[in-house]
């Protein structure tokens, strides 16, 4: 069994908060002083409390560790400098690019289906080929804020039309795992933990065929069953910790049935 990761400390120094993403990271001090190009007896003293970092030297240690920008501005705060990350919800007037962007990427999509969700995985946007699906799901997994992970496994949402459940859960909770790694988010490491305490309804559907080059979500829709491959869109160069965090899920057919179920399942616009 792999050693369980050290939780990131909340309200710490910095000295303990930087050691803390050294050993999530895995990484020696040896190792991070020599790629952030400090002597290893200076990263000492920073971790033990005996010397103060930096503004420069905290984001070259965070950059070197892959510290996601929400926890380099608590990196920088705990240092006493203060924080280069901004941090607006998307209906904010400065975020008005941003904002048309995603919703640009969501309409261009349909008839396929295509989402818009934050860090812990709570629907932001959806475009009209996706209420269509929700056929069946209880209303209280409808209600904001909406998570689209426990809609996908949760046995009063998508769960029992989900023809190859196991192998599409497996993908699920596998991804989570690496976000909870990279990230240390109490929340994300909570969803893991009761997604992972389901159990999957009788019937649940075989592995994909073996061959296959991507996992597909088979899903059983009043038009038939739907076989969709997924891809994320993240923004590139992020700034703002909002945009840092937020992830587009596209859905396409992954054959011509497919494809024609979806255009049948998504009513034309007028």
């Amino acid at each position: 069994m792999a050693q369980a990761l050290p939780p990131i400390p909340i309200e710490a120094p910095i000295g303990a908060l930087l050691r803390a993403w050294r050993q999530r990271r895995r990484r020696s001090q040896l190792d991070l002083a020599l790629d952030a190009e400090v002597s290893q007896r200076h990263l000492s003293f920073v971790e033990s409390g005996r010397a103060a970092p930096s503004r420069a030297m905290v984001l070259r240690l965070a950059a070197q560790l892959e510290v996601p920008l929400r926890e380099q501005n608590a990196l920088l705060l705990a240092a006493g400098f203060a924080p280069p990350h901004a941090e607006r919800p998307l209906d904010d007037p400065g975020m008005a690019a941003a904002r048309g962007a995603v919703e640009l990427i969501l309409a261009a999509q349909v008839p396929n289906p295509a989402l818009a969700v934050d860090r812990h995985w709570h629907l932001v946007a959806a475009n009209a080929a996706v209420a269509p699906l929700l056929a069946g799901v209880a209303a209280r997994l409808l209600a904001p804020p909406v998570n689209v992970m426990r809609l996908a496994l949760h046995p009063a949402g998508l769960a029992p039309r989900i023809a190859n459940l196991a192998e599409w859960r497996a993908h699920l909770l596998e991804r989570l795992r690496r976000q909870v790694a990279a990230s240390a988010d109490p929340v994300l490491a909570a969803l893991l933990a009761e997604l992972a305490a389901l159990e999957a309804p009788d019937g649940a559907g075989g592995p994909h065929q073996p061959g296959g080059i991507l996992v597909p979500l088979e899903l059983e829709t009043a038009e038939g069953r739907l076989s969709l491959i997924s891809t994320t869109t993240v923004f590139g160069t992020p700034a703002e910790v909002t945009l840092s965090e937020l992830a587009i899920e596209s859905f396409y057919p992954a054959d011509a049935a497919t494809a024609e179920r979806l255009r049948r399942l998504v009513p034309p616009i007028a």
